[in-house]
This record gives structure tokens, sequence and C-alpha cells, in this order.
């Protein structure tokens, strides 16, 4: 089964954070069969920041600001999520 209905999900929700606190991004998928495996993305960064279904910023920065999504795959399909705008006040 493709994989598909990849979701971002925020803690704090919205993804707005004040400077110094803790961020964490979690990624999901609806559908898709065999071993997933998760990447994820800041628009204007070439690299992933890091990989797994998780993603956390222990203090926050103003320049962690910005566009993020996650990108599930099985190894046979890929699919990212919607963007999330993470604001950092």
């Amino acid at each position: 089964i493709p994989v598909s209905g990849v979701s971002l999900a925020a803690q704090p929700p919205g993804g707005q954070v004040t400077e110094g606190d803790r961020l964490v991004l979690g990624c999901s998928v609806a559908a898709g069969t065999g071993p997933l495996s998760f990447s994820w993305h800041r628009q204007g960064s070439a690299a992933p920041l890091a990989t797994g279904p998780r993603y956390e910023l222990r203090a926050a920065q103003h320049r962690d600001g910005g566009r993020y999504h996650c990108t599930a795959t099985n190894g046979d399909t890929t699919a990212d999520s919607p963007p999330l705008w993470v604001t950092i006040l």
C-alpha cells in the first residue's frame, strides 16, 4: 500500500513557541505498508534536519522559525506532509 495521508502535529499546537521554549513536531501517516522512515525539512535548508517520526527543538531560537514539513517513505513510495509555519515569539 502506498504511503498517503502524511500529517504533521505540533506541540504547542499551531507551531507558535516562545523563544527558549521547547517545540516538538510529530509525523504520522494514514496509510502505508512496510517499514516507514521519516525525514524533517525546513524551507531553505537542502539537507534534512533530522530523521524519525519526531523532531524536537529543546530551546527554540528565532532562526528556527519558518516553514517545516516531514516526508514519509516505505522504500517504494514517498509522500510529504502539508507545510507547517513555525513562529518563534
